[in-house]
């Protein structure tokens, strides 16, 4: 047997348990290897009976003194208890409703007992309810793995156990690193992060395994920049961008100078540009594209914008008009077939030199004649394969390519995700820009929060209220929204005018509500969180959000960033009954700062990157074992290493480099199964 035999077929597994591994991602013996343990039972500091303290969950050792005795309550409710003894004292054990487990306690035998020391409400004694427990020599750290219905952490160990009998594993890092960075050698790291002997020695494996994911993930990345080196693209003066920059009606930041200059730098060689734009809501990013734009257009080429939405599209289409020179066109799903036919033409037969469009653009039947620059917006909410069709299919050479996010991401995890792209951050606001004063109040000031915004709302101005979250599916969301809605127009805001906004609604129809809140048909907008990334409306200066405590901080940040767009005054009341730490935590964080950059680092740190940033959706491979977050040091020594063997081997090349390869691979694969 091999590491890509099926699990089907290893001893005491069969077909109807490989289906129930499945749903934990193991399908190979491989992936159970990888299927590492999330913490561990420490079955290793055993506490004497007498200093066992209350409402902890620990390990004891002690006698049985008398076998199970049982007590049935009612129908249905039976329970079995004993007492066990040690040199200090005694503890009562109860175990519920099993007797095959009450059966395993023998009289006078000794066994570890794991589980939380409580008070048995009647007798007042202190007790352990249904305990784990095991020989004596079984006082070591016990793995506690990502479990499915039907399978349990013991089980899994077991077919680990009988795993590691069936394969041998390989090293593939050189002895030089191995050294150089005091790791682990593999097959031991593996074998020790499913049974260590210690904490120590858990740790030691961890940071081994840690390290194998962070440097395959660099050096994959290193590669992927290596796929765009023997491509060229149309080189394009860069003099053009800086001019437009400078006929601004307005003074341009320092920031979104430096991005242009970054970016036009890039566009005037023959090696097409991979850079990220990224700033925070408002900090100018469709500037910056018009100007790189401008210098697509003045060294006569084309250039393409896409954006996720008609909504942002049209957005962008009006924006660009406003700023200079530049005259558009516009292509979507719903521009009249007849402009559609003309637009196409002209983007074939290179008469049309810029275009702003949505995934129309990405119809195969669309076609450029000389296609030099791409710009994405908001590009995690296109695939990673609709971004490459533009840069693939419409261009002789390959086109400079920009894409553009308003979340702000830590560098370092921007550095993980985005590690074939250079990266520009716009890391200041425009001028004239006033913070968002953010509040927290309790359910019971509600009506407060309410009269607020129909104080607003009677100055002419607009808002917005979030939607309590709902955790089952868009069906519910949607039937919540709705009541909600009800009962805001039939209550605290009837005879304002109300508009709804929910993820089941047609695009057509989510376009028209916000058009007519952008034009003031609407005063309030009560949506759902499809309002994060929607229309610049200065107007809209009030916000509530209800649960507030049913959203992660950087989606709270997002949804505020709706108002403050106009210059003025603008303000975000978080309506919450929460007293957790967490959620007091992130209100806190919002109320402090404005700044998305930092609030992106706080909760990358509170959440972990999957959570924080979907990263799948993202093109980031999922990593089980290294936290970008917090093993920075471990990311430096990794990064330091990847190009110390990207030196000598770029392309891993090398029989030595094989295993390396080959882990880059299958990280970077849709069936990835750890890099270890």
């Amino acid at each position: 047997m091999n590491l890509q035999t099926s699990m089907q077929y290893m001893k005491g597994v069969g077909e109807k348990r490989a289906l129930t591994l499945r749903r934990l991602g193991v399908a190979t013996i491989g992936d159970l290897l990888a299927h590492v343990p999330r913490a561990y039972e420490d079955w290793q500091t055993v506490v004497p009976l007498a200093q066992a303290p209350l409402g902890e969950v620990i390990c004891v050792s002690g006698v049985v003194s008398f076998a199970p005795a049982e007590h049935r309550l009612r129908p249905g409710m039976t329970l079995y208890r004993t007492q066990i003894s040690d040199d200090t004292g005694t503890l009562d054990i109860t175990i519920f409703n099993s007797s095959y487990q009450a059966e395993k306690l023998r009289e006078g035998t000794a066994y570890l007992f794991y589980g939380k020391i409580g008070k048995n409400a009647y007798t007042h004694q202190r007790e352990m309810s249904s305990p784990q427990f095991a020989a004596p020599d079984q006082a070591r750290l016990h793995p506690v793995y990502p479990l499915t219905e039907g399978i349990s952490s013991r089980q899994l160990e077991t077919l680990v156990e009988r795993a590691f009998a069936l394969v041998r594993l390989q090293e593939f890092l050189p002895n030089a690193i191995l050294e150089q960075y005091a790791l682990l050698p593999r097959e031991e790291a593996l074998r020790a992060i499913h049974r260590p002997k210690d904490w120590a020695q858990a740790q030691a494996a961890r940071r081994r395994l840690a390290f194998n994911e962070l440097l395959t993930l660099q050096l994959g990345l290193r590669l992927l920049r290596q796929g765009h080196e023997g491509q060229r693209a149309t080189p394009l003066q860069n003099s053009a961008a800086q001019d437009f920059l400078q006929s601004l009606p307005f003074a341009p930041t320092t920031a979104q100078a430096r991005a242009v200059r970054e970016a036009a730098v890039d566009m005037a060689k023959e090696r097409p540009m991979q850079r990220l734009l990224q700033g925070d809501v408002g900090s100018g990013k469709t500037a910056v594209a018009a100007a790189l734009l401008a210098q697509a257009a003045a060294g006569g080429a084309q250039a393409a914008l896409l954006a996720p939405t008609e909504l942002l599209a049209r957005q962008h289409h009006q924006t660009l008009q406003k700023l200079g020179s530049l005259q558009p066109a516009l292509l979507l799903g719903s521009t009249p077939a007849a402009q559609k036919k003309k637009t196409k033409a002209g983007l074939a037969e290179g008469t049309v030199p810029l275009v702003v469009g949505t995934h129309a653009l990405l119809q195969g039947d669309v076609v450029f004649a000389n296609l030099a620059l791409v710009i994405v917006d908001e590009q995690h909410r296109f695939g990673v394969e609709q971004r490459k069709q533009l840069t693939t299919q419409n261009a002789h050479k390959t086109p400079h390519t920009l894409v553009m996010s308003a979340t702000p991401i830590p560098r370092s995890l921007a550095l993980m995700i985005y590690g074939e792209l250079d990266i520009s951050v716009l890391d200041e606001l425009p001028p004239g820009r006033v913070p968002i004063k953010t509040y927290q109040v309790p359910c019971a000031l509600r009506p407060r929060a309410y009269a607020y915004v129909r104080k607003h709302l009677d100055q002419g101005l607009r808002g917005y209220i979030v939607c309590p979250r709902v955790e089952e599916d868009e069906q519910s969301a949607q039937a919540a929204a709705k009541e909600f809605y009800a009962q805001l127009a039939q209550g605290a805001f009837k005879g304002y005018a109300l508009g709804l906004l929910h993820g089941k609604m047609k695009p057509r129809q989510k376009e028209e509500v916000m058009n007519d809140f952008a034009a003031g048909k609407l005063q309030l907008l009560v949506a759902t969180t499809v309002v994060e990334v929607g229309v610049d409306v200065p107007d809209a200066v009030i916000m509530i959000v209800e649960n507030a405590e049913r959203f992660g901080l950087s989606q709270l940040h997002q949804l505020r960033g709706r108002v403050g767009r106009g210059g003025g005054k603008s303000t975000c009341i978080l309506i919450s009954d929460a007293e957790n730490p967490e959620a007091q935590h992130r209100f806190a964080v919002l109320k402090e700062t404005n700044d998305g950059f930092a609030i992106a680092r706080r909760d990358l740190e509170l959440r972990g990157p999957g959570e924080f940033f979907g990263a799948r959706q993202h093109g980031l491979p999922p990593l089980r074992i290294a936290d970008i977050a917090t093993d920075t040091q471990l990311l430096a020594e990794s990064k330091a290493a990847a190009e110390a063997i990207g030196a000598k081997d770029p392309t891993l090349q090398s029989p030595a480099h094989e295993g390396l390869k080959r882990a880059c691979e299958k990280l970077f694969s849709t069936s990835y199964s750890g890099s270890f």
